[in-house]
Formats: structure tokens, sequence, C-alpha cells
């Protein structure tokens, strides 16, 4: 009985300890800089999200908010240093489709659990990819690509930047819901590819709406539809994937901030708050549409959801496309 009674009051000493701990970092939080992991290198769009967000952070917050970037591995080297971070609140991180849901539905030996080794905060936005193809292409929609592909399998290319790449499989989508067959064409960079789209050396691209841009623009490349469920502001005249006809259609590079496992709810809440704020600031929205980005917010608990969902929905596709990582 006498070690039964010294090992309940140890418990309880721990847990008190524990809640006098989160306590205290709850109620100053906080009082030194936060740091912002980020899995990708800068000048990356998804650096340029988060250093627009970081400096609204910072000053909503009143500490530093300093991007601390960690790229390699497709993303995966900054994802851990994420997930092995203290959770005191001092350490946030971006989390991205390509860290949290192509990674895993390609990786079955992943170093994290996308679900279990993180905690969700909030959406940041959703970054489109628009099908642009080049303007020799005899297609003036999406209809008109699908025929052609159709008519003639596999004779109709477009460009990505590996398996693991989110424009891989949004053409493998696009083959899926079309019965459309693609020839999908590896490129070491997206800016190689562009180029070579624009030079007629391929014919299709799902390209970032910032890079294909100007060669929409001066007419050698043509817009077809954008891969998000809303129109996007740098195209306004370009028809979502669902508008062009198929429906419920949607690939996007959406951005978010995670804080490592095991964070204190207070924490989780009062973070969710900021990020919410922060992302609904017009001077920050405006930034974000320069980037060709769809402000989105959300709870903890639907950006988990979301994470769940994307990762079946890629991993289905994986399996049908036979896409492997490299």
């Amino acid at each position: 009985m006498f070690w039964l009674r010294l090992l309940s009051l140890f418990l309880l000493v721990v847990s008190g300890t524990s809640q006098i701990s989160a306590q205290t970092i709850d109620a100053n939080w906080p009082n030194r800089p936060i740091r912002f992991i980020v899995p990708f290198p800068a000048g990356a769009i998804s650096d340029l999200v988060a250093r627009v967000v970081a400096a609204k952070l910072s000053e909503q917050l009143g500490q530093p908010v300093i991007i601390d970037n960690r790229p390699g591995a497709s993303g995966e080297v900054g994802a851990s240093a994420i997930m092995h971070a203290a959770p005191d609140g001092y350490t946030i991180g971006l989390a991205t489709a390509s860290t949290h849901a192509i990674a895993a539905s390609l990786n079955p030996a992943l170093s994290y659990d996308p679900v279990k080794d993180f905690t969700p905060i909030s959406t940041i936005g959703d970054a489109p990819y628009v099908l642009v193809v080049n303007s020799d292409l005899p297609a003036q929609s999406v209809a008109d690509v699908i025929k052609l592909a159709k008519a003639k399998p596999r004779s109709i290319n477009y460009s990505t930047v590996g398996p693991a790449s989110l424009a891989q499989f949004a053409g493998a989508l696009f083959s899926s819901m079309t019965g459309a067959e693609l020839t999908p064409i590896p490129y070491r960079t997206a800016t190689q590819a562009v180029i070579d789209l624009a030079e007629g050396r391929i014919q299709m691209q799902f390209g970032a709406i910032a890079a294909s841009l100007p060669f929409v623009r001066d007419g050698r490349m043509r817009a077809l539809a954008v891969t998000s469920g809303a129109r996007v502001a740098m195209l306004p005249d370009v028809p979502t994937m669902s508008e062009a006809g198929l429906d419920k259609y949607e690939a996007v590079l959406w951005m978010a901030i995670v804080m490592p496992p095991r964070t204190p709810p207070t924490l989780v809440e009062r973070m969710n708050k900021e990020t919410r704020e922060a992302v609904a600031d017009p001077s920050v929205q405006k930034s974000l549409a320069l980037q060709a980005l769809l402000p989105r917010s959300s709870t903890p608990d639907e950006l988990r959801e979301r994470i769940s969902d994307d990762i079946a929905k890629w991993r289905k596709i994986a399996t049908e496309a036979g896409i492997k990582a490299e």
C-alpha cells in the first residue's frame, strides 16, 4: 500500500507540474521569436507565401517570426524537422499538398505520418495550376484536348517535374476522369518545362499560373482551364475544370500551418485565431494573389480532414496510373 500511495503521489506531482508548465507557456506566449520551418528553398512559391504570412503574424504577435528553410528529399527533411521540434509554441511549420499528401501516397516508408505526427492549425490558401497548351496544338478547349487524346492515345505529352510532383498527379487525374491517355515527360526544373512548352517542344502542361502567364499573354500558350474550384483573378476569363466539363476536378497545391505533435490545445486555438486573422488581412490577400494563391483559412479539424482526404485521393490515382517514387 505504501508503494501504491507513493506512486499515486508521484503521478499527481508530475501531472500538476505538466499543467502548471502548460499554463505558464500559454500565459506568457509568445515572449521570444518564433521559428517558421519551410521545407523548400528560398525563392520557391511556398517560401514566398510563408514570408508574407510570417510578416503579418510577427506584427500581430509582437515577436519576430523567422523563416527557417529546410529543403531536401521533396520536403521530407523540413517536415521531419517540424515533427521533432518542441511543442512549446515556438516552432510552426509549412505543410503543403506535396509534403502531406503526395509524399504519403507514394512512399509507404515515409519518415513521418502526415496525420498523426503534426498538430494542424489552419490552411493558408490554394495555389491552382492552369492547363495550358502550345498555341500550335489545335485545341481551343478542354473538350478539344480530350477528343485529340482519345483519337490518338498517348500522342499528347505534358511536362512534369517528376512522379512526386503535383503536375504529374494533375495529369493522371485528368486521364482518370476522361479516359484520355497522355504521356508525361519528366523535367528537372519547371523553368525548363515552361520554356519548352512555349517553344513547342512539348504540347501541354499543368503549370504554375505566375510562370505561365507571360507566355499566355504573348500568344505562345493557350490557357484552357484552371485546376481550382474557383476562377483565378490573374485569369478571370479562363474557366475552372468543372466549368469546362470535368465536374469536381481539383488539383491544387494547398499550403497550411502546422505545429509539432502534442502542442497544448490553448496554443493551437490561439495560433489558429492569429493565422485566420492574418489570412483575412486585405494586404496579405493582395500579396498572396500576386503568387496566384487563393486565400483560404480553416479550423484545425478541417485541415486534418483535408490531409486525410487528399492522401486517399492521390494514393488511388497513383495506384491507377502506376506512379511510383523515384
